[in-house]
């Protein structure tokens, strides 16, 4: 990057015009007393006087490449270094088939749960810096989809590409905390956070959410639950086979077991029955969970100014050298 140190100094400029008026100026007084001036004005012009120009415009560059070398041109590096000391984070997913409610409008379009989740949690992912991200999804059964990683952009596509039924129809909410538990060990961090995302009741799994939740309590980890959807009336699913229809379902979300396992980890409960809901949600985690991050700057600069002032004097000696010889004045 370029810049001038102390480019005050530019403010000498002024003195070109002002010394070009000056001369203009005395230049207009008659230096030769005659009656006329026809007879001299017919004689033939050298090169040498068409070219006297060149003498003031060697002193004129000259002059600005001194000032020019007094504000110090210089050129170098800036080098930003962060210190972040980020916090890992669980992204939990529920893919059971009651995502495929379509209860969510996403811009304009009445669309399934899942997708109205898909767009809002990539906006989270994006809006984070120095974190770990991680990923696991859950039905009937809790997978790892991503382990902890900085690397957004492979967290995002994975997101994009997640389909309802891909982990099983049911819901096992106790299995995808204690999988997102195993994944918070993986690297140990000041700060462990799960997202855990879902919209029905827990009613399979290995693991229980209560046995799930003392864990994650055991461990210091927070838990955000957030309830997806409305509970207890009818929303329309779109069956695909064998010709695409709509039929109405009821969904039960149990909120009690969410806002208690919220509680016991130190994380809170929310309710998200739109997209704007959901995205308020996930804007108040992202200020809540925020990483503290240190930047050192450097920079490095190389001074330009020898370069200008060599080219000043080579200038002035060149305008020196033809004055006293190509265009020497006779007085």
């Amino acid at each position: 990057m370029f810049r001038f140190a102390d480019p005050w100094f530019a403010l000498l400029l002024i003195l070109l015009p002002a010394a070009y008026y000056w001369k203009k100026r005395r230049d207009r007084q008659p230096s030769l007393a005659v009656s006329e001036t026809i007879s001299i004005s017919r004689m033939p012009v050298s090169f040498r006087v068409k070219t006297r120009w060149i003498i003031p415009m060697l002193s004129g560059l000259a002059f600005t490449a001194m000032v020019v070398g007094l504000c110090r041109p210089q050129w170098g590096e800036k080098k930003v270094e962060t210190i972040t000391e980020g916090i890992n984070i669980i992204l939990a997913v529920d893919l059971s088939g009651s995502m495929a409610a379509i209860d969510f409008k996403l811009k304009g379009e009445m669309v399934n749960r899942l997708e109205a989740v898909k767009s809002v949690v990539s906006e989270f992912i994006a809006g984070r810096n120095g974190d770990r991200i991680g990923m696991v999804v859950f039905g009937t059964n809790a997978y790892t989809q991503v382990p902890l990683t900085r690397d957004y952009s492979t967290v995002e596509f994975i997101l994009d590409r997640l389909r309802i039924g891909a982990a099983g129809q049911s819901t096992a909410i106790g299995d995808a905390i204690g999988i997102s538990l195993k994944r918070l060990r993986d690297i140990e961090s000041k700060s462990n956070v799960i997202i855990l995302l879902t919209d029905g009741d827990s009613n399979t799994g290995e693991l229980s959410p209560t046995d799930a939740t003392a864990f994650a309590a055991e461990q210091g980890v927070k838990i955000y639950t957030i309830g997806v959807g409305t509970a207890g009336k009818k929303v329309p699913f779109l069956i695909e086979r064998p010709i695409p229809h709509y039929e109405y379902g009821i969904v039960d979300m149990d909120e009690a077991a969410l806002k208690d396992i919220a509680q016991k980890t130190g994380g809170l409960y929310f309710n998200a029955k739109s997209t704007e809901a959901l995205k308020r949600i996930y804007d108040t985690i992202d200020d809540m969970e925020k990483t503290e991050a240190k930047s050192n700057v450097y920079a490095v600069y190389n001074d330009l100014y020898p370069w200008l002032v060599s080219l000043a004097l080579l200038l002035l000696v060149m305008r020196i050298v033809l004055e006293n010889t190509v265009y020497l004045e006779v007085p």
